[in-house]
């Protein structure tokens, strides 16, 4: 990121060597962070008009996972309902701002790369919703199988009754959770196309990455299954290898 950041170039003042000094930097992010915040609080307003609705179909899960016999979730306190709604309002927020906050980490630090290089940039956004996407809706396609058996691990002599803000919170962080690491190819691919790594190197590291990938599934999956782990680690893997064959198609 330094090496990134010595190189920005800038319409402000520069040092004599060329570079943004540090004030331009810090200037600059705090406009892109500005921007960021204000896109996640359009989106939480607009995710909070119709939480209910995104409750109503988060709960469908639970219900199945529990074959019908619990129909909703419990709440203990006279303010838990409306802090759950604004719960899913922030992360709803974060994930309908997503292409804006993208777009903006993108132009912080692209200037470091050349003319032909910048031109990922549409196809970097785009992937990078379209692979958030498929990671929730892999989340989504585990949820029940992972709730039966967190649920059933415990034996027949534990019966769960869940509150709504910890079931919507696990639901929300597995969203999260499998979107952001459904962004580990487009973070390899950008470090290839920076040439701060080779073909070469990830050929070499093949049996390294696959350790370190379920390590990092073990660790960052909050329902802590097996079935979410290795739903996030088998594509992790398979998007490495797939990155492997595009860096070769692009010579790096």
């Amino acid at each position: 990121m330094t090496a990134v950041l010595g190189l920005r170039r800038h319409r402000a003042r520069r040092q004599p060597g060329g570079a943004m000094p540090i004030l331009d930097h810090l200037r600059e992010l705090r406009r892109r962070l500005f921007v960021s915040i204000v896109a996640v609080a359009i989106g939480a307003v607009v995710t909070f008009v119709f939480s209910r609705e995104v409750i109503s179909f988060l709960v469908h899960y639970y219900q199945h996972a529990t074959h019908g016999q619990r129909d909703a979730l419990i709440f203990t306190g006279p303010l838990d309902a409306f802090k759950v709604r604004l719960q899913i309002a922030t992360y709803g927020g974060i994930v309908l701002a997503l292409p804006v906050w993208l777009w903006q980490l993108w132009r912080f630090v692209t200037p470091a790369l050349d003319r032909r290089e910048k031109r990922y940039a549409i196809p970097f956004i785009v992937s990078s919703v379209a692979l958030f996407a498929l990671g929730a809706w892999i989340a989504l396609l585990t949820l029940t199988k992972a709730l039966a058996f967190l649920l059933g691990v415990g034996g027949p002599q534990l019966q769960p009754f869940l509150t709504a803000d910890k079931y919507l919170s696990l639901v929300s962080l597995m969203i999260v959770a499998f979107g952001l690491s459904f962004e580990f190819p487009v973070l390899l691919m950008f470090l290839l196309v920076a040439r701060v790594l080779s073909t070469e190197q990830l050929r070499h590291w093949r049996r390294i990455a696959i350790v370190v990938i379920v390590l990092f599934a073990a660790v960052i999956t909050p329902s802590q299954d097996p079935y979410s782990l290795f739903a996030m680690a088998v594509p992790m893997y398979v998007f490495y290898e797939t990155c492997i064959l595009l860096g070769r198609v692009l010579k790096r």
